[in-house]
């Protein structure tokens, strides 16, 4: 059977109910409503560490974070017993995989590697990313020489997204005309690698855009699409639940988004959908150019994001925890000669996936720690029965576990040893905690998280005498994170 095209599309912090045909009606993404309609949509796909270095490398792997050693964006916590080299402890990253496999490889856009510049295994990869810390990452980032080469009247900006800091969450407009956003740089280099004339090889393509991730500025018009006023205000529960995760008033603080009113964050909504249907315009043209080709039904494409976005939901923004508007993900799959057209799925999916799904379609299926997806869509695969997640270094107050099964999600978190119980098919907006109401449940779902962590080594100092380990409640010391372009030397406010 001839290889498909594998095409992996994703965008950063795209929250799952923030595509048209898929969320509130509200917002515009006729490409993404386009991939839908081309495929399968998992409605109940994870982000199983819903955060930006470890959600990427369970891509770039196929595996957990007790294989990658990512829990959080602080670096590598590893055991003694694992080996230093990341493709020791996981494998061949999925482009090396890939190419490996008969495929010629291209990856564009941002990677969020550690380090910056690792080498993944594409044949050509064009690294763009959100942040630049050193003079070498700054000289290294194809977008931002693209604009210091080619369009050098835009190179007095400080930073070419957005201004961060204090302004992370600030409604804003880009500083660059659409055209010559990353955004487009992404979609222009993308269209070019598809176009290419090259071998006979089958592509495997990767493209990542930076957006819709905070600081939140569309182009123009985009900046000015939507009236905040027709927005929803976040949906908020109790301060007792919404905060029992600490995690989240401390990155409020962190991020300076700890007292955002309703006007402020339904102007923030607003902007996100500007800068969402931007993009998904982006999208479109790199679409159009997939669909150009005569082997576009041969073509699989799969669509998703890193992690959500609270957007004021939970009183919370940001991501890094287990509610639904944090880890749960977009999730499309289409392959028009081989899948079903239109349809909607409820099986447990998570990022961890895409590998499988990758080399299943490329002839050599490697499931690694996730599941066979497209097997259980012929019936030749089980489906799984719970879903994991993973945040913050075992054996530490920062670490939490999530149990999701078909109704339920369990999330338990060491500082302090507190649990959460969501009925989620009642409950979608996680207001009503239930770990106290249904004892059993939470009982069963617990255990599952003790039997999964007692099997990877990795993770053995999250347990204590057969179950959960606690720590004494304790609540982090407030700071601020200062983003500037430390790459040009800007380290902090000019005046303290």
């Amino acid at each position: 059977m001839k290889q498909p095209n594998i095409l992996l599309i994703m965008c950063d912090q795209l929250r799952a109910d923030a595509i048209g045909a898929l969320g509130d009606g509200i917002v515009k993404t006729p490409n993404m409503d386009r991939l839908v309609a081309r495929g399968l949509t998992y409605d109940k796909a994870y982000s199983t560490c819903p955060v930006c270095v470890p959600a990427r490398y369970t891509i770039q792997t196929g595996r957990e974070p007790y294989h990658t050693g990512y829990y959080d964006n602080g670096g590598l916590h590893l055991s003694d017993r694992q080996p230093r080299g990341p493709e020791e402890r996981c494998g061949d990253y999925l482009p090396r995989t890939m190419k490996a496999m008969g495929y010629r490889t291209f990856g564009v856009g941002k990677f969020h590697t550690d380090p910056w510049n690792e080498d993944l295994g594409y044949e050509v990869q064009l690294r763009t990313e959100e942040l630049m810390d050193t003079e070498d990452q700054l000289r290294g980032d194809d977008y931002a020489r693209f604009i210091a080469e080619q369009h050098p009247e835009y190179s007095h900006i400080e930073q070419l997204h957005g201004e961060r800091t204090e302004m992370y969450y600030m409604p804003q407009t880009s500083p660059l005309p659409a055209e010559l956003t990353v955004e487009a740089w992404v979609a222009d280099r993308a269209v070019e690698l598809l176009q290419a004339e090259a071998d006979e090889r089958p592509y495997f393509g990767y493209v990542s855009f930076i957006g819709p991730h905070p600081p939140l500025a569309p182009p123009v018009p985009f900046n000015r699409m939507y009236n905040p006023d027709a927005m929803p205000s976040p949906i908020r529960g109790d301060l007792e639940t919404d905060f029992m995760d600490e995690q989240l008033s401390w990155m409020n603080h962190l991020i300076w988004a700890e007292n955002i009113d309703d006007p402020r964050a339904r102007a923030l909504k607003a902007r996100y959908y500007g800068e969402i249907t931007y993009i998904d315009q982006c999208l479109g043209r790199i679409l159009d150019a997939v669909e150009s080709r005569p082997d576009a039904d041969e073509t699989l494409i799969c669509f998703y994001s890193d992690h959500g976005d609270h957007m004021g939901d939970h009183h919370a923004w940001q991501k890094e925890s287990f509610f639904e508007a944090s880890a749960r993900v977009p999730f499309m799959v289409s392959w028009p000669a081989r899948l079903p057209k239109g349809e909607r799925r409820d099986e447990l999916v998570c990022l961890t996936d895409l590998f499988s799904i990758v080399t299943h379609a490329g002839g050599d299926l490697q499931t690694r720690d996730g599941v066979d997806v497209l097997g259980s869509v012929t019936g030749k695969a089980a489906p799984r029965e719970l879903l994991f997640g993973w945040y913050g270094k075992p054996g530490t107050p920062n670490f939490k576990v999530m149990v999701r099964d078909q109704d339920y999600k369990y999330i338990y978190m060491s500082n302090g040893g507190r649990e959460q119980l969501f009925h989620l098919t009642e409950d979608p907006n996680e207001l009503n905690q239930l770990a106290d109401l249904y004892p059993e449940i939470t009982a069963r779902l617990r255990l599952a998280a003790v039997d999964e962590i007692s099997r990877h080594e990795p993770l053995a100092g999250a347990l204590t005498f057969g179950g959960l380990r606690s720590f004494p409640f304790k609540e982090r010391p407030l700071a601020r994170i200062r983003q500037f372009n430390l790459a040009i030397g800007v380290k902090d406010f000019t005046v303290n």
